[in-house]
């Protein structure tokens, strides 16, 4: 089976967005449904949420978006895990703060917070630490 050739900086980050919106909808739908559906509390679901798109953004970053499957998975893996966490981390903390201190709705809080750290933190690292 051949492998694909690396795609040019301008393709992989338009290939980032569509994947950074898919995982961002499979945050999102987990984000709702554990909270509206299953009646946790709202910081458990978005923890949980943004667990959920990490996974979906790790493997089709490796395998779609940077084609980058020369490092182990392992260690992109590891990588990965560094920058979800801190992702994890920022997210969390943005809806509780918009939730908590500005009075803003949950889901509010969260597209807030999920634009902000997409756009100043998880493309950037992604690219330059993750699939370099």
């Amino acid at each position: 089976m051949q492998t694909p050739e690396k795609p040019t900086p301008f393709v992989s980050f338009l290939r980032y967005n569509l994947v950074a919106t898919l995982a961002t909808g499979v945050d999102f739908i987990a984000l709702i449904a554990l909270t509206e559906l299953a009646g946790l509390w709202y910081m458990f679901s978005t923890i949980s949420g943004a667990v959920f798109g990490a996974l979906t953004a790790f493997l089709l970053g490796r395998y779609w978006v940077f084609v980058s499957k020369e490092s182990k998975i392992g260690h992109q893996g590891f990588r990965y895990f560094l920058v979800a966490s801190g992702s994890v981390v920022l997210n969390s903390s943005g809806v509780y703060l918009f939730t908590e201190i500005a009075n803003l709705q949950y889901i509010i809080s969260k597209v807030i917070t999920a634009v902000l750290v997409a756009v100043c933190y998880n493309y950037l690292l992604s690219r330059y630490f993750v699939f370099r």
